[in-house]
């Protein structure tokens, strides 16, 4: 993984860079897809909340140095999701996250970029990450129980059985 001035991130096969106005168009697709943000906190967005959110993770940047990413496939250039870190708004801390289009699933790209984003965030000197999936996502699961991150907490979210993992950075526990 090589880490460049703009806060950007290649690895084999992704790069993740940061979010700009210039993604816009396909954050909103995204977002508005219910396969995708059908199962993410607050749902589906509409183009309006997209661009707010959108607004917000540059300023988050700006202010934190972290954040989300939109993810590239290196080969082609193609939009493939976003993945990275954000402040949960439960105030459980800082947390990985990543959305990518269903056509991704199977092939590693999710595991790829919260691999990334992940060790971004404990190099940057976050001790504490955690992520937060529905019991019922089996992928996503899978992906963080991959990444070595250890389950610490199941609570009930409307109606949805919640799974919340933490990874804790070498020599801070």
């Amino acid at each position: 993984m090589q880490l460049h001035v703009a806060r950007g991130i290649t690895t084999a096969r992704l790069s993740l860079l940061p979010p700009g106005p210039e993604h816009l168009d396909d954050i909103i697709r995204l977002k508005a897809d219910p396969r995708v943000f059908g199962v993410m906190l607050h749902g589906v967005r509409t183009p309006e909340r997209t661009r707010e959110e959108l607004q917000d993770d540059i300023e988050f940047w700006t202010v934190r140095g972290y954040g989300i990413w939109s993810v590239f496939e290196r080969a082609t250039g193609d939009f493939l999701g976003i993945a990275g870190l954000m402040e949960r708004p439960d105030g459980r801390g800082v947390a990985l996250r990543y959305a990518l289009w269903p056509e991704c699933r199977g092939k590693g790209f999710a595991r790829e970029a919260a691999r990334a984003a992940l060790a971004f965030g404990h190099a940057a000197g976050l001790p504490r990450i955690i992520a937060v999936a529905r019991r019922d996502n089996a992928a996503s699961v899978g992906v963080l129980t991959d990444l070595g991150m250890r389950q610490v907490l199941t609570y009930q979210h409307q109606g949805q059985e919640m799974l919340l993992f933490e990874s804790v950075a070498p020599g801070s526990a």
